[in-house]
């Protein structure tokens, strides 16, 4: 084989190799460049929009470095329910964010599309109904999480341990401010 078609052959190797690679800077996107509908941004490799929240589907997932099980676990999840926000995909696996801002890899099918939110900020008030004159329910600490039902305007239907009633979008880490949820 003559010098330049060995060059050849050896670059589109690497092409077609390069090609099945994640191109982070390409596939991920920031909450910075989140539009403000809500989190209506790019079309994800599966279907639905990027980014966008879920929530752990599974007792006790491998968080990894990158989109493969060739890429070592950095921490592992062990609590099911915990809200995650999708900000990249590839393949079969998502690169998810939690509510402290940690980054990291799992696969798809440990996600689940049930909604749950964490409380934010000060001790928060969960009452009958969406109205801060409504009567009180609960008082929910911060990072309590609690699953939402469903979102319209500014209040949030949720459920905590049975208990339903309404607290504020704003007061929530897991929905966006114009997302509808239902």
């Amino acid at each position: 084989m003559t010098l330049p078609r060995l060059f050849l052959a050896a670059f589109v190797l690497f092409a077609a190799l390069a090609r099945t690679l994640p191109d982070a800077a390409a596939q991920e996107t920031t909450e910075e460049a989140a539009p403000a509908d809500g989190g209506a941004g790019g079309e994800g490799e599966s279907g639905p929009r990027v980014p966008r929240f879920a929530s752990l589907g599974s007792g006790e997932i491998n968080v990894r470095t990158g989109p493969g099980p060739q890429y070592p676990i950095a921490w592992k999840y062990v609590r099911s329910g915990l809200p995650v926000e999708i900000v990249a995909e590839f393949e079969f696996w998502r690169k998810i964010k939690d509510h402290d801002g940690s980054v990291g890899w799992v696969h798809k099918s440990l996600l689940s599309g049930k909604r749950f939110a964490s409380v934010e900020g000060l001790v928060r008030v969960m009452y009958d109904e969406a109205a801060e004159t409504a009567r009180p329910l609960l008082r929910l600490e911060p990072g309590v999480i609690v699953r939402v039902e469903r979102c319209r305007g500014d209040w949030c239907r949720v459920n905590v341990e049975g208990s339903r009633g309404w607290l504020k979008r704003a007061w929530l880490w897991g929905v966006y401010p114009d997302e509808t949820v239902n």
